[in-house]
């Protein structure tokens, strides 16, 4: 799967996020560090690295320790005291080369079905939908153009390389006010 490394002597923030989650929710769960990586499977060694920040740490790993401490993986690599649990925003494996990397933009269980769809709007099109069930949410991803996505209570601006969550149980329209394509991805979550 790879690893999150850094590069420099300055670290990545989702190692600092990773390791004050790990020790937040291990203590949380009163584990020490030795039962916590034997259910993990790693060594106590990795996991007070960890925790410390100091280590390149494979996404499997992280994978392993979520699971042992009965959380998803969202959970361990999102800012701590986020206020959006689905906006995670960070960059979880970067490569030999520059721009080599993977951000996890956001995360949202799912319960029964998840659908990925790719969109194309010309400008001045748009696309009227009803709320979708209880429970289901829409994450957007903008690859070109500009997305304005009309909610029931007010509207977000989504520009190429920006990305937005949110409830879909609600109103919700697309719409391409700008004088180009507009291209998206659209995962919807239930």
């Amino acid at each position: 799967m790879g690893n999150i490394v850094h590069k420099s002597s300055e670290r990545p923030d989702v190692l600092v996020h990773v390791a004050a989650n790990v020790r937040r929710l291990r203590q949380g769960a009163s584990l020490s560090q030795q039962a916590l990586a034997e259910r993990a499977g790693v060594s106590r060694r990795m996991l007070v690295n960890i925790e410390k920040g100091d280590v390149n740490v494979s996404l499997s790993t992280l994978d392993r320790l979520a699971e042992a401490l009965g959380v998803l993986f969202y959970a361990l690599v999102q800012p701590p005291g986020s206020e959006d649990s689905a906006r995670i925003d960070e960059v979880a494996w970067v490569g030999r080369f520059p721009d080599s990397h993977a951000r996890l933009l956001a995360s949202k269980p799912a319960r029964q079905e998840v659908e990925l769809w790719s969109w194309s709007m010309e400008p001045g099109e748009s696309y009227e939908s009803v709320a979708d069930g209880t429970g289901w949410h829409e994450m957007l991803v903008v690859i070109e153009g500009t997305l304005t996505l009309e909610l029931a209570d007010h509207e977000v601006t989504i520009e190429a390389g920006d990305f937005h969550v949110y409830p879909s149980d609600q109103f919700h329209r697309y719409r391409n006010e700008g004088t180009g394509r507009l291209r998206f991805i659209r995962n919807v979550v239930h």
